[in-house]
């Protein structure tokens, strides 16, 4: 099969490549600073609101050790408020009930051991350490279980000597900075969940709507370094996905403890399903920039409507998340959804080798889990695709038809048909009894 890319320039010089390897290595460095800006931009936001948060906790937390616990030093209460808030977001609940599980293991050890052992720098060592690997058993990994522990073991061991009754304020001061923290993310400074959430989803519908746009070019092209490249750029993706499931947590948490936003708590379970199937699409892609880097390197056949079908799922990428911030039903999505299958349908009956196969089943993939992420059943999602696909490969090869397009039998004719029959059957019958009404010679 001849091949249908443009001859390569051998006339190139060094210093045309080296320009040309130049621009890439720019269009990379604004890329990445671009994506850098933004990352950073969400960082301030998210650090400015749990600043407010812990500084917010801390004083109501100090202001209430300080008026309602009686004399002396509370220090642990604010403290404890603090560690609840700047705990990973997500997970505050199940931490503050660590962190308290680790102060009162701290001092169930610490004074056992101390009653047994005495007082003394070895003593305090033995004690820390026995706290510390009973709460790695205890919680299997390191994490405020751990850590309160092994502080509360070492207070118990170098204070309790000399100050009698740590035990319980320090437990007081635990439970009171624990649920002031709790207080104030759920009641006072609870933050919006949905918009959490699409500011961590914001990054990945963008890096999936222009890579597979580049895909598309690339493919077209028949530029194997530019798919590698997409490849590359679809595999750096990690932080992003992170970050998305660290707002996921964070907005369960939140529509879960927090009052002023149960009312989110349907459209969180919306976006959370949605979530799951776009990060299956993020997935797919990159999977199909590797199969047509392959392709490409092996020098495949790749019909134009491989290359078109990718740009409209990019184009689906993008109608779906416009549709799905404005809360309007998925219809140019499913239509373009529907384009891209039928598409793939005609290149896979155009006639493709081994990847460019696998391509065409990577894109009726990635078009279901699209229309999954818009918010489609399963069944539907696949039925939609099949359809679609069905319907291109049609285009190319239309069905056989098993029977010839006539007029149906009226009831007369199928009448005379029975009647003559059956005049035949008692012929063949008749012809072989002898002729009776013959004479016999």
């Amino acid at each position: 099969m001849a091949d249908d890319r443009p001859p390569a320039d051998r006339d190139r010089s060094p210093l045309d490549e080296a320009a040309e390897r130049s621009g890439q290595a720019v269009e990379r460095v604004r890329h990445r600073s671009g994506q850098a800006g933004r990352i950073r931009a969400r960082q301030w936001e998210i650090t400015l609101v749990i600043a407010i948060q812990a500084g917010l906790a801390a004083a109501l937390a100090a202001l209430i050790a300080t008026h309602f616990l009686g004399p002396g030093s509370h220090v642990f209460a604010p403290a404890a408020a603090v560690g609840t808030i700047a705990t990973a977001i997500g997970q505050r609940a199940r931490r503050t009930f660590e962190l308290l599980a680790g102060v009162a293991l701290g001092i169930v050890i610490g004074d056992t051991l101390r009653f047994i052992l005495g007082s003394g720098p070895w003593q305090t060592g033995v004690v820390v350490a026995l706290a510390i690997a009973a709460a790695l058993l205890v919680a299997g990994k390191g994490g405020p279980l751990v850590g309160q522990a092994g502080g509360t073991a070492v207070l118990i061991a170098t204070l309790a000597p000399t100050d009698r009754g740590l035990e319980v304020p320090r437990i007081v001061d635990a439970l009171v900075g624990g649920a002031v923290g709790l207080v104030v993310v759920a009641l006072l400074l609870p933050i919006n969940p949905m918009r959490v959430l699409d500011r961590a989803a914001t990054p990945i519908f963008t890096v999936l709507r222009d890579q597979l746009a580049e895909l598309a070019e690339a493919m077209r092209k028949r530029d194997s370094d530019h798919t590698m490249r997409v490849l590359q750029r679809l595999r750096g993706t990690e932080d992003d996905l992170g970050r998305l499931h660290d707002a996921l947590s964070g907005a369960e948490e939140v529509v879960t403890i927090a009052p002023a936003r149960w009312h989110r708590r349907e459209q969180y379970h919306r976006y959370a399903r949605s979530a799951e199937h776009l990060e299956r699409l993020l997935l797919d892609t990159r999977a199909m920039a590797r199969w047509s880097t392959t392709a490409l390197q092996y020098d495949e056949p790749i019909p134009s409507e491989l290359s078109d079908a990718m740009a409209r799922l990019g184009q689906a990428v993008s109608v779906m998340r416009t549709e799905r911030r404005a809360g309007d039903e998925p219809e140019r999505t499913r239509r373009l959804v529907e384009e891209c299958a039928e598409l793939a349908g005609r290149a896979g009956a155009v006639g493709v080798k081994s990847f460019g196969d696998s391509l065409v089943t990577g894109l009726r993939t990635a078009s279901s889990d699209l229309l999954r992420a818009a918010g489609c059943e399963p069944d539907d999602a696949n039925r939609i695709v099949r359809k679609a696909a069905g319907a291109g490969e049609a285009e190319i090869h239309p069905p056989l038809r098993q029977e010839l397009h006539r007029a149906r039998p009226t009831r007369a004719a199928r009448a005379r048909r029975r009647a003559h029959l059956a005049a035949r059957v008692r012929n063949d019958g008749r012809a072989g009894l002898p002729d009776r009404g013959r004479p016999a010679r």
